[in-house]
């Protein structure tokens, strides 16, 4: 392990340990974990809409997703407050068991009812374990690297989303979605055990009561970290939409593997990560955080237009292209914004916004769409107009905070 600064001596739970490398054991072993940990829940998305309509739920499309992010949103404010009393760890715990329960249970509950119940209770998982995941990175990293471990992070995370979809099909298609619904569970239960070997890294740590569960509005919300959560509201509607529509997409232009769609906008992301997060630490977050708005817009409206597998993929890697941008500076952003005492609230904050946004696009993509494929090009439409939207309000923040709308002090142009 590296050499490490530290507030005290010794691992244990007074003391918070930052490395002097962005690579340290516990950050990789995070890395790790983290891409176990988005192969799970991510292997099955692109097989969920054709299982539901399989048990007479066509109509519920959209709640597949919003259902997920619903629960999420709600344990945002629970899981953030824990993250900063009970420690980052135990908090990981949760998310990542309700991953493996729930995959577990998805063949035993093989009809709506049950299924659309396991969606909502799958939802904590991520609710829960990107917090305190997001709030570890922060402690054990340089802090001048942030958004550069940031965006290393979300590549792992990209390597779990993009590799599990089609493996996830693959099995389907070989041997039944029961099959595939347990292989995630495996692949949960491999996250869970690699944080085992993980120090807390949260001084002051208490002991989990009961009290704890009760939130106030300061529990939920940041107001220091607002304008991030804005900016997520705008540019992350865009991947609700997706999550619901491309499958059927996918479908409609004779596409055999509904995960193809999820390698290549995900490993389109991997590469625009490897750099993004070194740029928002050298020029500033809220740059960066413009160019993707523009390039998810863009992406949505070539989405509208696809009317052949090559468009699809052409958008699925324009897509992946600003969402790679996207995610490591929005991170490093609400950490920066935040409170610096209280990382689980700015980033649990955040995290809200994000399963509203999802879920919104869900909601209405699912609603909209209703199996008229004539309808689909709306929505993507509408979906870049909020991205094109998130990049006027940070125009116009940049402008609010300096007297200028490249985001330069006027006083520093003298």
């Amino acid at each position: 392990m590296q050499p490490q600064e530290k507030t005290g001596s010794g691992l244990d739970d007074t003391y918070m340990l930052r490395s002097a490398s962005l690579y340290s054991r516990p950050f990789l072993l995070l890395c790790l974990s983290h891409a176990l940990f988005a192969g799970s829940f991510n292997m099955m998305i692109p097989e969920l809409p054709a299982y539901l309509s399989s048990m007479g739920g066509a109509q519920y499309k959209g709640l597949i997703i919003a259902l997920f992010t619903l629960t999420a949103g709600l344990s945002r404010p629970f899981s953030g407050k824990l993250t900063d009393t009970i420690g980052r760890i135990p908090v990981m715990y949760v998310g990542v068991l309700a991953c493996v329960m729930c995959s577990v249970l998805y063949p035993a509950l093989a009809f709506v009812g049950g299924f659309l119940a396991l969606r909502f209770f799958h939802g904590f998982s991520t609710g829960f374990k990107p917090t305190g995941t997001a709030a570890y990175v922060a402690d054990v990293v340089p802090e001048d690297r942030r958004g550069e471990a940031m965006g290393l992070l979300g590549i792992c995370l990209s390597l779990g989303s993009s590799s599990a979809p089609p493996f996830g099909s693959w099995l389907v298609n070989s041997y039944g979605i029961h099959i595939m619904f347990y292989a995630s569970a495996v692949l949960a239960v491999l996250s869970i055990v690699i944080l085992f070997n993980l120090p807390e890294t949260l001084r002051e740590k208490q002991r989990f009561e009961w009290r704890l569960l009760k939130v106030s509005s300061d529990d939920i919300f940041d107001p220091l970290a607002m304008p991030a959560a804005y900016t997520m509201i705008f540019c992350y509607f865009a991947y609700g939409v997706l999550l619901t529509l491309v499958p059927d997409l996918s479908d409609h232009l004779g596409l055999p593997n509904r995960g193809v769609f999820f390698s290549i906008f995900t490993l389109a992301s991997i590469s625009t990560r490897f750099f993004a997060g070194k740029i928002s630490d050298r020029l500033g977050r809220e740059p960066v955080l413009k160019a993707s708005a523009l390039m998810i817009g863009l992406s949505m409206l070539v989405f509208a237009w696809a009317d052949s597998p090559a468009m699809l993929y052409l958008a699925s890697a324009l897509f992946g292209l600003g969402n790679g941008i996207f995610s490591p500076a929005i991170n490093a952003w609400t950490v920066d914004l935040g409170d610096p005492g209280r990382k689980g609230r700015a980033l649990a904050t955040m995290f809200i916004a994000l399963e509203i946004a999802i879920g919104g696009g869900a909601l209405l993509a699912g609603w909209y769409f209703a199996d008229h494929f004539e309808r689909m090009p709306a929505i993507f439409e509408f979906a870049a107009a909020m991205s094109f939207a998130g990049w006027v309000y940070l125009m116009w923040y940049g402008w609010r905070k300096t007297g200028n709308w490249r985001g330069r002090r006027l006083t520093d142009l003298s």
